[in-house]
């Protein structure tokens, strides 16, 4: 195999790690109305689901990178294959027990995958051929995160999914043993599908394995003062909207099921094909925002993204039908610029400091394992519909930042979520 063609069948491979952590992620606004039934919990316990998933990003991220120091790229995406693939099994008796606990345990071992995953696959394929083609090269990869977060949703709404969504009222009526079988029967709808992707991931896992990857030629980093990546004003505001924006994200994605079965009496199943479009829609803002960037500066695209947001979650909040769940799928398209972005924005003028500013940049994600859980206790308290002012006061936080970078012309996307 000549090395162009060594080349390009590595990006090819490594591309499909991003299908594969996109599918994983969002799979969780099935999982969480599909566990809160199997296991009986309340939107507050069942935005644990998140927790599990965004909380390895926060606690895994600098332990990725120190890794990869020494093991280099392809170690950190057999160990985050590994742990993914792992995780993926560890559904089947989660499910057997129907145990919560054990189900976000299997969650948290997929999610720390993912965080190897991602942290070595954004910087490898940036680097992965000629410098002029780099930008190129991670928004053709990220498409495809974009195509997995249509998919996991229509898919998981078809096989794990049951339709079936009986009122407190009819299970009280249930006897034990009847009750316990339904329980049982929605547990274990998860076994089969998580299987496949266990076994498709350890597939991808060896074929990673046996593949060459070409070596990347990068320059060593110049010393940083590290106190002084505390005084980057910019950066913090960054990590802070970054912080506030995955968790927006995560809510808005996490309960939209619950969210139009509430305001618009859809069944699960039809709501799920909803959402497949709602998140097709993200994909395809992503395309679009990457166009309009040529006119528009990022900073003033994202101040725009961000009031238009937060008018469409009022919207959602104050109609019902499914009025207020096409204000949803309208938030869906104008989050997609909003990571990457801020991201930019945020390390932007770091320099030396750059790496370490990208480390807390990702740390951010985190954002994505607090807020559905405070979203979820609103839920409890009140109803989803009113829940949703917590993503569009998250949304406020992301323009106060963009108005804080509105005088900055240009701007090369350099990474998504």
């Amino acid at each position: 195999m000549t090395a162009a063609r060594s080349t390009t069948f590595a990006v090819g491979l490594i591309t499909c790690l991003f299908f594969l952590w996109g599918f994983a992620l969002n799979l969780n606004p099935i999982l969480i109305p599909h566990l809160k039934k199997a296991c009986q919990l309340t939107d507050g316990q069942s935005a644990l689901i998140d927790s599990a998933s965004y909380l390895a990003y926060f606690l895994l991220a600098l332990p990725a990178g120190q890794f990869m120091k020494r093991f280099g790229y392809k170690g950190g995406m057999l160990l985050g294959l590994g742990l993914f693939a792992l995780g993926a099994l560890l559904f089947y008796p989660a499910a057997a027990l129907r145990s919560y606990a054990f189900f976000l345990g299997a969650l948290f071992v997929i999610a720390s995958g993912l965080t190897f995953l991602e942290t070595a696959a954004n910087p490898y394929i940036t680097g992965l051929g000629s410098p002029e083609g780099a930008t190129q090269r991670l928004n053709f990869a990220q498409s495809f995160n974009g195509l997995a977060a249509t998919l996991a949703p229509l898919l998981g709404g078809i096989f794990i999914l049951s339709g079936n969504s009986p009122s407190r009222a009819q299970l009280a009526a249930l006897s034990p043993a009847a009750l316990g079988a339904y329980l049982d029967h929605e547990a274990t709808a998860v076994q089969v599908p998580y299987l496949l992707i266990g076994g498709g991931v350890l597939l991808v896992a060896l074929l990673l394995w046996r593949t060459p990857l070409p070596a990347l030629a990068e320059e060593e980093a110049a010393t940083a003062d590290e106190g002084g990546l505390w005084q980057q004003k910019n950066l913090l505001f960054g990590v802070l909207a970054q912080f506030f924006y995955v968790g927006a994200q995560v809510c808005v994605s996490s309960f939209f099921i619950r969210f139009a079965g509430s305001v618009a009496d859809m069944d699960e199943k039809l709501a799920a094909q909803y959402l497949a479009v709602a998140l097709f829609g993200f994909m395809a803002g992503r395309f679009l925002g990457t166009v309009l960037m040529r006119f528009v500066p990022a900073a003033r695209l994202l101040a725009l993204y961000s009031v238009l947001n937060v008018g469409l979650l009022v919207l959602a909040t104050t109609l019902h039908g499914t009025g207020a769940v096409y204000a949803l799928l309208g938030v869906e398209f104008f989050m997609s610029i909003m990571f990457p972005t801020i991201f930019s924005l945020g390390i932007r003028g770091l320099g030396a400091r750059t790496k370490d500013g990208s480390a807390l940049l990702i740390m951010a994600i985190v954002g994505g394992a607090v807020v559905p859980v405070i979203m979820g206790h609103v839920s409890d308290a009140s109803t989803i519909q009113t829940a949703y002012l917590v993503p569009a006061l998250c949304f406020l936080v992301v323009l106060g930042f963009a108005l804080r970078n509105s005088s900055v012309k240009q701007l090369t996307l350099s990474t998504a979520h």
